[in-house]
């Protein structure tokens, strides 16, 4: 049984519309992300998301309609099972409320269109058009609700065009109310054509039969072949005269009120009425994606390219005289425009990152666009990989993402909007006050003036001077010139409370202690500085010149009472941690080792190298704290190397031992920890760097958690009156105040490209990510398409080497793999080696339509080519079996045997072959066996055999899925089980039945489990995380989607199967459960709009069979809504269930822990 959850929500957009929702004076933007409806509002700070609700079904479709009597718009939306409903903005509840809705239950022999599902409503707000079907229009009446009831919509009538194409349909502005609809459409000699029609009749009643001789008003055919938009134009209040029809076509005159046609060639104005036409021919082809009015005659478009343009509708009068088109500057790629009023536009997008921009209409055109706010959207995921950030000391490698161990990296977007993410697990950072704007902070420390907390001052240290600032009990800060006579003109490195009221400063000339008279005071010899200082209530512990420790007692007044010099090493970081009592550690820089030291005498209680074989790392920073409960662990040391690895240690706490080493990447160069405390016995470590993290305990186990602090330098705690429990935060221009979000959210780090990343593929020996990518630009009207290998760094992405550049326009990357393969010369070791696979777009030569290339890296760390091997397919995807390899071809599996012979040429020799139904799309490799997902026939298992006694190799099907499955990709999940996905966002677990009685019975596999995610996936990942006997879920794999989502599959132990699927099952049906019990109000416990069914929506559909629920498949993301139901809900559902609902919210909270 299987078990899926979300891990990053979708991001793409593909719908958006404005409408006054949620108040009558205010518009906001409604957002259609695959199954999510988000409603945005503009505020001082830009876009912010008022509302967001997951539905039972994937949205095609929004419209605004306003019934009669309404003040606020209600939202019309359609998904693509053909479920429909309206929703209004209930403001007591703040929630939607479903007005209407009802299921199109047309004919299964009915083509769907070719384009998106449309919806249409005509300007005077009666009529609502859907386009679902090739040929027929869904006609709906808005009407008045009578005889008490709230339905404004009749019933959905069905009316046939002769229109079969339709490529984009919209009402114009009439004077009369009789609705006209423009269809333009490619008839079926391929040209391009517009046909209007009216939808009423003279009656107001529905035309239901549409004759293209009778009914037709308008027939114009010549239009650009690539015309895909239509744009209604307004009639405008100003014409100043009155329009009179000239039936002459020759003589009449276009006037406003008709409709531009967007081609790719040349724009097209048409006047309906006296059909005149105006033609504006374009210097260049473009591609046109999206459009938008700006008013009445000006129009914002946007290109494939991202590209923004402005067309204008030139005028003399009401008469159109021409067209002008401007080109402005590059966004996103849009699917969808929206005016958001104040030359402020919404760009959405489904292949780049989402952008707010201003447009200056009066300023030139390349210089008009300016962004305010991007909004990430890591959709379409093309391929992803899994980057343990640990395991770098050989310790097993874990894939936990909800640890922060895991990291996801992604090639996501498309061509210019195509970049590299980093996703991974962390908690947020909330910014409550920014203190000052001040650059070159070096390190930060609170104190409080009285005998205890809370804090009131906060110092500030730079290179040169010291910073006093002072906080009263109501939050407001005022800069002073010192607190209690401490040092301004120096840098503090250090400053802190202590218990009998003295306040201890260490700055680079002198330690000393202020609050007594006399002060006390310790400096260092002639000649010398102090470099580092820790300190606890007993003791400080400080470094001179780096050469020499020093140990001051705090009780005899700073007196020295240890020395010791370091020879020929130096110290290169120092702590005293406030647990394990008088213990100082330092770091060493000749040796690259951490010792414990005791602070009475200075000598070495326990050592400890850091530095492997092959690495010349120093430590740089030191926190030893109770991360974990003392009663489950002892303190835990973190030494940060200079390279960004942290690793931790335990430390026993009777003889100060180090055990448990364990190693995390966290950036290129090292990370400051500063210890944060946490409650009365554990404490957290925040550590500042490229990437900064939170290190905290919880169930058992450290976890390193991203943080969003970019450009951290610098942190403290603060405890203050005005502001509790919160952090002191230095970037590299300002200081601010801030709190920790306890609760873990997904983050996500980008790094544009600008390219397509088609394949990724990771090398920790490297530490590089090695990514195929394909580029185009546009040279004067010709796309120019390149593809490259290259090489970027593990942590800032950044580009190593030079890149391959592959032959422009011809050959493209198909898949990228890292593998270890044998050689034989030397000492006959396995070394690493990129493996890539490409495809011809045409044959440069008989038979070759692909290439199977080997690439090594050289010291630059620039990827040259060993080997290369023509094929007479396309290389769609590579494994690795046995040492050899495996290549999936268009309709054959191929396994070569590889010989390297030196570290610049290599063999490769076919040994075996297995051929296909028909494509294969995707391979997993385990064992000696091969999963291959088939383009059209589901999945198949081959084994592969070596040859014997002068046999040849063999590869032989053992197993099969009978059924026609479009697949997408697959991936082993458990022993001779397999996760496969298809294009119509189906999920299915197969098993291999060994055990079978009959052969047919030991070649079918087994369907355990399918459901319906809805979206299509395009990668399927394997994860090996280690769990307890008694785990909630087993995690297996990951999952990335074309719309931006990233779930974590696993499997359910046997123990806890049936209670999850009975609770999926109470939660499903709650929205009827709820009517029974007479203490809830109809909807009250409704957890999709729509009144919309979950078991129709997470069944398995596909063009050869439909299922009317999941099958052994729990929908995670269902059951942690338990956690958002009132507690007398909870207690319905675990009444239901026989379970306690304080038992069922602790089951869900530790399954919502695993994401």
């Amino acid at each position: 049984m299987a078990y899926l959850a979300p891990i990053h929500r979708p991001s793409s957009v593909r719908l958006t519309l404005r409408l006054n929702l949620l108040d009558y004076k205010e518009e906001c933007l409604v957002l259609a992300k695959a199954n999510r409806l988000e409603i945005w509002r503009a505020t001082e700070e830009g876009l912010e998301m008022a509302y967001s609700k997951s539905i039972y079904g994937r949205i095609s479709m929004l419209q605004r309609i306003q019934p009669a009597g309404s003040k606020t718009d209600h939202l019309f939306v359609g998904t693509v099972r053909a479920q429909y409903f309206t929703v209004m903005w209930n403001p007591t509840t703040q929630t939607l409320d479903t007005m209407q809705s009802f299921v199109d239950l047309s004919p299964e022999n009915l083509r769907d269109s070719e384009s998106r599902d449309r919806c249409l409503v005509d300007p005077t707000g009666r009529l609502l058009v859907m386009e679902l079907y090739e040929g027929v229009l869904n006609l709906v009446k808005i009407v008045k609700p009578r005889g008490g009831k709230t339905d404004y919509l009749e019933k959905p009538e069905q009316v046939r065009i002769s229109e079969m194409k339709v490529r984009a349909s919209a009402f114009l502005y009439t004077d009369t109310k009789q609705p006209k609809l423009a269809l333009l459409y490619q008839d079926a000699k391929g040209n391009v054509r517009l046909a209007t029609y009216r939808m009423l009749d003279d009656k107001g009643h529905l035309a239901l039969q549409f004759d293209p001789k009778k009914d037709r008003e308008n027939d114009v055919d010549g239009l650009c072949v690539g015309a895909m938009h239509i744009i209604p134009v307004p009639k405008g209040g100003d014409e100043g005269s009155k329009r009179y029809i000239v039936r002459n076509a020759t003589t009449a005159k276009a006037n406003l009120g008709g409709l531009v046609v967007v081609g790719e060639t040349r724009f097209t104005y048409l006047d309906d009425e006296s059909k005149a036409t105006v033609e504006y021919p374009l210097d260049e082809a473009v591609l046109w994606a999206a459009w938008e009015a700006i008013d009445e005659r000006n129009y914002l478009l946007g290109d494939d390219y991202g590209y923004l343009y402005v067309l204008t509708i030139l005028v003399d009068g009401a008469t159109v005289t021409g067209m002008k088109v401007v080109k402005l500057g590059q966004v996103s790629k849009p699917t969808s425009l929206e005016n958001m009023g104040n030359g402020i536009f919404y760009v959405a997008s489904h292949e780049a990152d989402i952008k707010v921009i201003r447009i200056d209409f009066q300023s030139s055109p390349d210089q008009s666009v300016t962004v305010l706010q991007k909004i990430p959207n890591i959709a379409p995921i093309l391929d992803f990989t899994v980057m343990d950030m640990g395991g770098r000391d050989g310790e097993t490698q874990l894939n936990e993402y909800s640890s922060g161990q895991a990291r996801l990296v992604t090639g996501s977007g498309g061509f210019e909007g195509g970049s590299l993410r980093s996703v991974r697990s962390g908690v947020g950072l909330d910014d409550i006050a920014i203190l000052a704007e001040m650059d070159g902070i070096r390190k930060v420390f609170a104190l409080h003036s009285g005998p205890s907390l809370p804090n009131d001052i906060l110092v500030v240290s730079f290179s040169t001077e010291t910073r006093f600032f002072k906080f009263d009990n109501k939050g407001e800060v005022e800069e002073v010139e010192t607190v209690r006579n401490l040092s301004a003109t120096a840098e503090t490195l250090l400053t802190y409370n202590l218990n009998n009221g003295c306040i201890l400063q260490v700055t680079q000339h002198e330690a000393v202690v202020y609050g007594n008279d006399p002060i006390h005071r310790w400096q260092p010899p002639d000649g010398e500085m102090i470099t580092a200082a820790s300190g606890n209530q007993n003791y400080v512990l400080l470094s001179s010149n780096g050469r020499t420790l020093v140990a001051l007692s705090i009780q005899q007044n700073l007196a020295e009472i240890a020395h010791q010099e370091l020879g020929d090493d130096q110290a290169a970081c120092i702590h005293v941690p406030q647990v394990l009592g008088d213990v100082g550690i330092v770091g060493l820089w000749k040796s690259g080792s951490v010792s414990l030291l005791d602070l009475g005498t200075l000598n070495t209680i326990v050592s400890e190298k850091l530095r492997r074989t092959d690495g010349a790392s120093v430590p740089r920073d030191i926190a030893l704290t109770q991360i974990l409960p003392p009663e489950l662990s002892g303190p835990t040391l973190f030494v940060s190397m200079e390279d960004g690895v942290v690793l931790s240690f335990i430390v026993n706490k009777d003889d100060y031992s180090l055990s448990g080493r364990k190693s995390i990447v966290l950036g290129t160069r090292q990370a400051q920890l500063q210890i944060l405390p946490r409650d009365d016995t554990t404490f957290n470590v925040f550590a500042t760097c490229e990437h900064s993290s939170l290190i905290y305990g919880s169930e058992g186990r450290t976890v390193y958690s991203a943080v969003t602090a970019e450009g951290a330098v610098a942190v403290c705690s603060f405890n203050g009156e005005a502001f509790p429990n919160s952090v002191v935060v230095a970037t590299t221009d300002e200081l601010k105040l801030a709190v920790i979000d306890n609760e873990r959210r997904t983050h996500v780090t980008t790094l544009p490209i600008g390219e397509t990343v088609r394949r990724v593929a990771y090398s920790a020996r490297e530490r590089a990510f090695a990514i195929g990518s394909i580029k185009r630009k546009l040279i004067k009207g010709q796309e120019l398409i390149t593809t490259s290998f290259r090489l970027v760094d593990e942590v800032m992405f950044g580009e190593l080497g030079e890149p391959f550049y592959f032959p422009q326009n011809n050959e493209f990357i198909e898949s990228v793999i890292r593998a270890e393969l044998p050689t034989k010369y030397g000492d006959g070791e396995l070394v690493e080696r990129f493996l890539v696979g490409t495809s011809f777009l045409h044959d440069s030569e008989v038979n070759i339509r692909g290439r199977l290339l080997i690439f090594g890296v050289n010291n630059d760390r620039t990827p040259y080519m060993i080997a290369e091997h023509p094929l007479k397919g396309s290389c769609r995807c590579i494994g690795i079996l046995d040492g050899k390899i495996v290549a999936a071809l268009n309709k054959t599996v191929v396994m070569y045997n590889y010989e390297e012979t030196s570290s610049t040429s290599a063999n490769l020799t076919k040994t075996a072959t297995y051929r296909c139904p028909t494509c294969p799309i995707s391979i997993d490799t385990t064992g000696n066996i091969i999963a291959v997902a088939d383009i059209m026939k589901s999945l198949a298992l081959v084994e592969y055999t070596p040859g014997v006694d002068g046999l040849p190799d063999k590869l032989e099907e053992v197993g099969r899925h009978v059924q026609q499955v479009f697949a997408t990709s697959v991936a082993e999940v458990d022993t001779d089980t397999y996760l496969e996905s298809d294009h119509d966002g189906n999920l299915i677990v197969l098993k291999r039945n060994r055990e079978g009685v009959t052969r047919e019975d030991r070649l079918r596999l087994e369907v355990l489990c399918e459901m319906n995610l809805g979206e299509m996936v395009n990668c399927v990942k394997r994860i090996n995380v280690a769990t307890s006997k008694d785990a909630l879920l087993i995690p297996r794999a990951f999952v990335g989607t074309t719309e931006g989502s990233i779930y974590l599959f696993s499997l359910i132990p046997p123990q806890h199967q049936d209670l999850l699927m009975r609770l999926q099952s109470q939660l499903a049906s709650l929205p009827t459960q709820g009517l029974s019990y007479p203490e809830f109000h109809s909807g009250t416990i409704e957890l999709s709009p729509g009144n919309l069914d979950f078991n129709k929506y997470r069944s398995y559909v596909s063009a050869v069979r439909d299922t009317s629920e999941p099958f052994r498949f729990v929908d995670g993301d269902l059951i942690e809504r338990f956690l958002d139901l009132g507690g007398d809900v909870q207690e319905i559902v675990g009444r239901a269930l026989g379970v306690p609902a304080e038992d069922l919210r602790g089951l869900v909270e530790g399954l919502r822990r695993f994401c």
